[in-house]
C-alpha cells in the first residue's frame, strides 16, 4: 500500500490468539485522517476481531498501537474512546424505545438544576439531535421526542454515525453498516461515510461488499484467516481482482471451471 500521508493510527504486527489459536496473526495497518480504510474478508475473516482490538474489547497478544506517533494500551472500550475511537455496530447501537434525543445523548445527558436536583434537558437534547442528523441528510427527523424504532435502518446508523461525529470521535470503525439496507438507504450511507472523511475523520469501513467498498475507499486491507492476505491503495485493483481474492483464488477459479463446463455441457 502506497502511504503518502501520516497515520493517525498505526497497528503493527498485532496478534490475537484464543486458548492457543491464532484468532489475528501478525497484522500491519496504517490509518489516515481524512481517508476510509475498507476491512474487507468473508464471514469468518477475522474482521470481527480486528475491530475489537482497535475498539478495546481484546487486548493483542502481541503486537503495538500507536496513535499519533505514540504507543497506546487500548484495554478497555472506554481507553479506545478516549483516544477518539468510536465504534457504530451494524444496527447503529441505537434503543429502539428511546426518543431520538434520548438516544443521541445517552450516557451523556445535557441537564438542567442545580447541586443535586438536576433533570433530564429535553428541550436542549432534542435540538441539538435533530441539528445533528439532519447535517447529515436525515430530513424526515424532525423531532427529538421520535421513536428511535420508528426510523429505517439507514436513518438509525445516521443517528449512530452522527452522535460519533458530534462527540468527536477521529477514527470512526462503522461494522457492517450497509449489510441490512436496500440500495437507497445503502447509499446514503456511503455518502455519510464520505462526509466523515471530509471532515478530517480517519474512518474504517468493514464489509464484505466490494462494490460498497470501491465506492467511498482510499485504502483497502483484505484478511483471510486472521492474516493480512492484501492491502493496496485505491486504483490498484479491480473489482474482479478483490473478489477473487476474498474468495480464496481457487475457489473462484474452480467455480468459474465448473460453469465454463456447464456451459459446454449444455450448448
Amino acid at each position: 500500500m502506497t502511504i503518502t500521508q501520516a497515520p493517525l493510527m498505526r497497528l503493527s504486527n498485532v496478534s490475537k490468539a484464543f486458548a492457543g489459536t491464532n484468532a489475528l496473526t501478525d497484522i500491519s495497518l496504517d490509518i489516515r485522517p481524512g481517508k476510509v480504510l475498507c476491512l474487507l474478508g468473508d464471514n469468518g475473516a477475522g474482521k470481527s476481531t480486528l475491530i475489537k482490538v482497535l475498539s478495546g474489547f481484546h487486548t493483542p497478544t502481541a503486537g503495538s498501537i500507536q496513535i499519533n506517533g505514540e504507543d497506546v494500551t487500548l484495554n478497555t472500550p472506554r481507553d479506545a474512546s478516549a483516544h477518539g475511537i468510536s465504534t457504530v455496530h451494524q444496527f447503529g447501537g441505537t434503543f429502539p424505545l428511546m426518543s431520538v434525543a434520548r438516544s443521541f445523548f445517552v450516557g451523556v445527558e445535557p441537564t438542567k438544576g442545580f447541586g443535586p436536583v438536576k433533570w433530564f434537558d429535553k428541550k436542549t437534547a432534542g435540538e441539538i439531535a435533530v441539528r445533528e442528523v439532519r447535517s447529515l441528510g436525515i430530513t424526515r427527523v424532525t423531532d427529538g421526542n421520535k421513536l428511535v424504532g420508528s426510523l429505517s435502518g439507514g436513518e438509525r446508523q445516521s443517528l449512530a454515525i452522527a452522535r460519533a461525529v458530534y462527540f468527536g470521535a477521529k477514527v470512526l470503525i462503522l461494522d457492517e453498516p450497509t449489510a441490512a439496507l436496500g440500495v437507497k438507504e445503502a447509499t446514503h450511507v456511503l455518502r455519510i461515510i464520505m462526509q466523515a472523511r471530509q471532515r478530517g475523520i480517519a474512518v474504517i469501513f468493514v464489509t464484505h461488499n466490494v462494490l460498497h467498498a470501491m465506492t467511498v475507499g482510499d485504502d483497502f486491507a483484505v484478511l483471510i484467516h486472521g492474516a493480512l492476505a492484501d492491502s493496496f491503495s485505491k486504483g490498484e485493483r479491480t473489482r474482479e481482482q478483490i473478489t477473487d481474492l476474498m474468495a480464496g483464488g481457487e475457489a473462484m477459479a474452480e467455480l468459474e471451471a465448473e460453469v465454463a463446463q456447464y456451459q459446454l455441457d449444455n450448448a
